[in-house]
């Protein structure tokens, strides 16, 4: 079951590292079990290398792609982890006319792309999840494809428990998910939600470079 979100204008981040400090004081008890802590590629690493110190746990990184209509990459469908798991928003492609035809080619191409970003973080081949308790980390969630693509290729991996983490989330969105791994927190579900980015004071983007040398910085 999802933790209890708080009202709008109550609480805020003031960066990713202090929610992931947060998320650490909720998954406290996971402490001693040495978990996979997998932080999704861009912001959501920042938040899990806070996670897994805290929990003496190991970092690594999973990686999905969101992917749109043909011809409109910036209106999000769906999204395809690096192992072509992918998830598709089926009432908003029912609304567009859109059927398999017409998405299975962008799904491969994101799937495609989240195989070489993972690969070019020196992490090719398969996410080493099996028989582990494993905490995916987001730094929030709003529609949730992104997010629901890398849970499926982690859980088609056979984690021993399979745990999902986001300080902030769209209450919608968490539900979903909830149903989805053995374990939610996301502390913060306002009650008007328009973007992750806003209920942090400083959100800059994170690029692959930064990804990178957090993982240097935190072997798995």
């Amino acid at each position: 079951m999802p933790w209890p979100g708080h009202g709008d204008g109550m609480e805020r981040y003031h960066d990713r590292a202090e929610a992931g400090r947060e998320l650490s004081r909720l998954l406290g008890h996971h402490r001693g079990s040495r978990p996979l802590v997998l932080g999704l590629a861009g912001g959501g690493m920042v938040v899990a290398a806070e996670v897994a110190a805290a929990l003496e746990g190991s970092l690594d990184v999973v990686v999905a792609v969101p992917f749109g209509p043909p011809g409109d990459p910036e209106l999000c469908v769906g999204a395809a982890a690096s192992d072509g798991t992918a998830v598709v928003e089926g009432d908003l492609a029912a609304r567009l006319g859109l059927g398999a035809a017409d998405l299975t080619p962008v799904m491969a191409e994101a799937a495609a792309q989240a195989a070489a970003r993972r690969r070019a973080f020196g992490r090719g081949g398969a996410v080493p999840v099996a028989g582990r308790p494993v905490i995916v980390v987001d730094d929030g969630v709003a529609g949730g494809a992104v997010l629901r693509a890398a849970l499926g290729l982690v859980r088609r991996c056979g984690p021993a428990l399979l745990s999902c983490a986001v300080p902030v989330g769209l209450s919608a969105s968490v539900d979903l998910i909830a149903a989805e791994v053995d374990e939610i927190v996301c502390p913060l579900q306002p009650l008007h939600f328009r973007s992750v980015g806003e209920w942090y004071d400083e959100f800059p983007g994170v690029g692959d470079a930064e990804v990178a040398a957090l993982l240097s910085t935190h072997p798995g």
